[in-house]
This record gives structure tokens, C-alpha cells and sequence, in this order.
């Protein structure tokens, strides 16, 4: 090929356009996006707020067509690739293969995002039921917790012996409140809580968060 200093994207413009193989390298990069979800969403994390929206709308489509284009001129593909290289490529066609990568990376951040925005409604109605009645019992989210001698009691079995008999309901819900906002400033994903055998087996609440690795005793 006579250009093979130029980049990726300038060369792509010189591939025939023959229909089989325009199909064979949309499909790879199509291909390529739904297998790099993980890599667009970590860009789209870096990159949030950061970037204009337009910028944020092509995060990893163009850099996805070049690694098919070279994947294509690799030494396994060579051959087949050098045959076709007869007459330009459409420039509307390349455009259009863009086109179709940058609405599949838009389709991946959405349901992300909703992912979140619900992963939000859930931790807001918990922390309203919280503020409106007794603690709501953090581990099956379902029943009140009581508190009686300092001791932790939920019908859904939850019974920790608090180390201090000074624990009221609602000290212990400004303990949740707390540990909860400082784990929403850093991560997006709601927290899971579990009983755990503490010190000295002592049972302790513990709040977790499989997304951050964050841990945190409560009681």
C-alpha cells in the first residue's frame, strides 16, 4: 500500500467499497463495540463532564474503526485485504459505519444511566421510609428495626447486641445516613448491608459495595 505512514482513519478512505467486504468490516466494528462495553463506560466515567456533548458521543467509535482496519490488514488478513484495494471507499459509507457505532455507544450509556437513575429512586425511597417512621431494617429492607437495651432487633431475624446500650433508632439512622452520603460522594451504586460476625464474634452491621470495594461497620 502506498500510504502506510498515513492514520488508520485517512487510509480507510482508499479501501474499495465492494459490498461483502464494506458488510465484513461493519459488522467487525459493530462487533468490536459490543464487546467493549467495560472500556466505553470507563471513557464515558472519565470523560463525564469533562467533554462536550458531541465530544462525549464518539468516545471510542473512530478509535474502533482503526483497530478493525488494522485488524484487517494484520498478516493473517493480508492477502484477502490487499485484493480489494482497487478504488476509494465512499467517504458517506465510512460516515454512515460511524454513525451506526456512535448510536450503539449512546444505546450503552443510556441503559447505564438508567441503571443509576434507578439505582438513586431505590436509595431515595429507602432513606424517606427512614426519616418518616423507625429505621428501616437495611438488610431486608422490609421490616422496622427495634431497639430495645441497646440491642438491634428486626423480624426478618437481624439481632445484633449493640456495644453501646445508649443506641436509639434514631442515632442509628444518622449512623446509616452518614456511612451511605459518604459512600454516595464517591461511588454511584447503592450499598448492600449484611450481619457479619464482628470482633470477639460479636454479630456487626456491615455495609458493603461490590462496585467500589468499599466496607464499613455501622454497629
Amino acid at each position: 500500500m502506498a500510504e502506510q505512514s498515513g492514520s488508520p482513519h485517512r487510509s480507510m478512505y482508499k479501501l474499495v467499497g465492494s459490498p461483502p467486504w464494506k458488510e465484513t468490516f461493519r459488522q467487525g466494528c459493530l462487533e468490536r463495540m459490543r464487546n467493549s462495553r467495560d472500556r466505553l463506560l470507563n471513557k464515558y466515567r472519565q470523560a463525564r463532564g469533562k467533554l462536550p456533548g458531541r465530544a462525549r458521543s464518539t468516545l471510542l467509535a473512530q478509535e474502533l474503526m482503526e483497530e478493525e482496519w488494522n485488524a484487517w490488514h494484520s498478516v493473517e488478513s493480508g492477502p484477502a485485504a490487499v485484493a480489494q484495494l482497487e478504488e476509494p471507499m465512499d467517504l458517506a459509507e465510512l460516515e454512515e459505519i460511524q454513525q451506526e457505532l456512535v448510536d450503539q455507544e449512546q444505546s450503552i450509556i443510556s441503559e447505564y444511566e438508567n441503571s443509576l437513575q434507578f439505582d438513586e429512586q431505590c436509595l431515595s425511597i429507602i432513606l424517606a421510609e427512614w426519616e418518616a417512621n423507625s429505621p428501616i431494617c437495611p438488610v431486608c429492607t422490609k421490616y422496622n428495626l427495634r431497639i430495645t437495651s441497646g440491642v438491634v432487633m428486626c423480624q426478618c431475624g437481624l439481632y445484633i447486641p449493640s456495644h453501646s446500650p445508649e443506641l436509639t433508632e434514631q442515632k442509628l439512622r444518622a449512623c446509616i445516613d452518614d456511612n451511605v452520603n459518604e459512600h454516595s460522594a464517591h461511588c454511584p451504586h447503592t450499598p448492600q448491608f449484611s450481619v457479619t460476625e464482628g470482633t470477639g464474634s460479636q454479630p456487626s452491621l456491615l455495609m458493603s459495595c461490590l462496585a467500589c470495594d468499599a466496607r464499613a461497620v455501622i454497629i
